[in-house]
C-alpha cells in the first residue's frame, strides 16, 4: 500500500517545469557520441564489488554496467498529486539516483549479483516485478510520484531538488509500505553505523499487520502470520528471505569535506566499491546528481539520469518495454576529486552472516588503516542518543490501492498460467 501527501504544486510551477524540461531536451540527446571509451589500461576496474580487466574482460564489464537498472528523467506521465508536474526534468535527478540504488538492492535480493540483462532475452518474473515498482505511475511503490510526495514530509516541495540524505530518508519511509520486497532500510546518523540497532531492526519479528483497504477506503490491519498462512501454508517468508533476518539496505550519508572532497577520503571511498555488498554511491555536483557504481584509477564510473525519455506504460498483459531502462551508452566517468563532498554510500546484506563479514572488513580495512575515517562503526547504541525505535508502517488511507491489488493478481495469474502450461 502507498502513502500519498496532498500536492502543494501550483499551475505556475507547471509552466516553469515545462520550460526547464524543454531546455534539457535540447542538450542531452546527442551527448553519448561525445563520451570517451574506457582507457586501454592494465589498471583494474571495480563495479559494485566485481573486478574487471579492461583489456581481457571489456565485454563482460560492459554487460555488467548495462544490466543495472537505469532511471532517468521522464515526461508525459500522470501529473504528480493530480495537479503537479508531468515531468521531473531539471529537478528529479537525485530521486532517480535513489531509485537506481534501491533497484540494485532488489536485484541482489531476488536475482543475485551475477544476474545479467540481455536485449531481447526472456527474464525472470522477479525482474519484471522489480521494474514495475519504479514505473512512473502513482500506484507504483517507488515511482517518482510516491518519492516526490513522500519528500513533502521531509520538507521538500514537489519539484524541489533533493540531497543524498533526504532521498535516503524517503526510501526508508516508502520501504515500510512494500510488503513484497520486505526490506529493512537503515540510514545512519552522524556518520555512525550502530551494529546493535541494525540487528534489532533486521531481527524484528513481523508482528505488525498487512494493510488492506476496506470498502470505505479505511486501512485495516490483518495479522501477518495469518495472512501468509492463508496464501501459502508452507510459506516461511517472502522469496529470497532468510529466517531470522530481514534483508538490509544500509545507506550512510557522509560529508567528506567542506566545499570540496578531502583527498584523504578517496582511497577509503574506492574501497567501498570493492566490497561484494556494495550498492554504489549517491552524489555528484551541486544540483547535479549521479549514481556512482565503480571506479578505474582516479575516475568514478556513473550512470547519469539527465536524459529525458517518455514515460512507459505496461501493456494490457502487464509486460513493460524495458529497453529504455538499461543504459547502452559508453560508461561515463568523472575525476573523483571533482565529486561534491556530500554523498551517501549504499550496501546490501541478504543475511546476517553477510553483514557480519562486512563489519569485520570495515573494521580491518577502512577504520584501522585510514588516518581519517569516513564513518564510525560501533557495537552499541550511543548512550547520549535518543533510544532506537524501529520504524513501523502507519495506518493510513491510501490512494491507488485497488490498482496495486490488481497488479498482484496479475502476477499471480501469470504464475498459475505457467504452472498449467508446464
Amino acid at each position: 500500500m502507498l502513502y500519498l501527501y496532498s500536492s502543494p504544486f501550483k499551475p505556475s510551477d507547471s509552466r516553469r517545469m515545462e520550460a526547464v524540461r524543454a531546455q534539457y531536451e535540447t542538450q542531452i540527446n546527442a551527448f553519448s557520441d561525445l563520451l570517451e571509451d574506457l582507457p586501454d589500461t592494465d589498471e583494474p576496474v571495480w563495479v559494485l564489488g566485481e573486478q574487471y580487466c579492461v583489456k581481457a574482460e571489456k565485454s563482460e564489464l560492459l554487460s555488467d554496467i548495462r544490466s543495472r537498472l537505469w532511471f532517468t528523467y521522464r515526461k508525459k506521465f500522470c501529473p504528480i498529486g493530480g495537479t503537479g508536474p508531468c515531468s521531473d526534468t531539471g529537478w528529479g535527478c537525485m530521486l532517480r539516483c535513489g531509485q537506481m540504488i534501491l533497484a540494485q538492492a532488489l536485484i541482489y535480493r531476488h536475482l543475485g549479483r551475477e544476474w545479467r540483462w540481455e536485449k531481447e532475452n526472456c527474464h525472470p518474473k522477479e525482474y519484471h516485478r522489480i521494474l514495475h515498482c519504479f514505473l512512473d505511475r502513482k500506484d507504483c511503490c517507488y515511482s517518482i510520484h510516491q518519492m516526490a510526495q513522500m519528500g513533502v514530509g521531509e520538507g521538500k516541495s514537489v519539484g524541489e531538488w533533493y540531497g543524498p540524505n533526504t532521498v535516503a530518508q524517503v526510501l526508508k519511509k516508502l520501504a515500510l509500505f512494500d510488503e513484497w520486497n520486505s526490506l529493512a532500510v537503515y540510514v545512519s546518523m552522524d556518520n555512525t553505523v550502530v551494529i546493535e540497532d541494525i540487528k534489532t531492526l533486521c531481527k524484528l519479528q513481523p508482528t505488525k499487520g498487512l494493510l488492506k483497504p476496506s470498502s470505505s477506503g479505511q486501512v485495516e490491519p490483518q495479522a501477518m502470520g495469518s495472512m501468509l498462512g492463508q496464501l501459502n501454508p508452507q510459506a516461511q517468508g517472502t522469496p529470497g528471505s532468510h529466517p531470522g533476518w530481514k534483508p538490509l539496505l544500509l545507506i550512510i550519508p557522509l560529508r567528506m569535506g567542506i566545499n570540496h572532497i578531502n583527498p584523504v577520503y578517496t582511497e577509503a571511498l574506492k574501497e567501498c566499491f570493492k566490497m561484494p555488498q556494495s550498492l554504489g554511491v549517491l552524489g555528484g555536483k551541486p544540483n547535479l546528481a549521479y549514481y556512482f557504481i565503480g571506479f578505474i584509477g582516479d575516475e568514478l564510473i556513473y550512470l547519469d539520469p539527465h536524459t529525458t525519455q517518455a514515460a512507459v506504460d505496461p501493456d494490457f498483459d502487464g509486460t513493460v518495454d524495458d529497453q529504455s531502462y538499461h543504459c547502452q551508452r559508453r560508461p561515463q566517468r568523472m575525476k573523483i576529486l571533482n565529486l561534491d563532498p556530500s554523498v551517501a554510500v549504499g550496501f546490501f546484506f541478504k543475511t546476517e552472516a553477510d553483514f557480519d563479514r562486512w563489519c569485520t572488513f570495515v573494521q580491518q580495512e577502512i577504520l584501522k588503516k585510514r588516518c581519517l575515517r569516513m564513518f564510525e562503526l560501533v557495537e552499541k547504541h550511543p548512550p547520549h542518543w535518543p533510544p532506537f525505535i524501529p520504524p513501523t508502517k502507519p495506518e493510513v488511507q491510501t490512494t491507488g490501492a485497488e490498482l496495486i491489488e490488481s497488479m498482484d493478481k496479475l502476477f499471480e495469474s501469470e504464475e498459475e498460467f505457467e504452472i498449467l502450461n508446464v
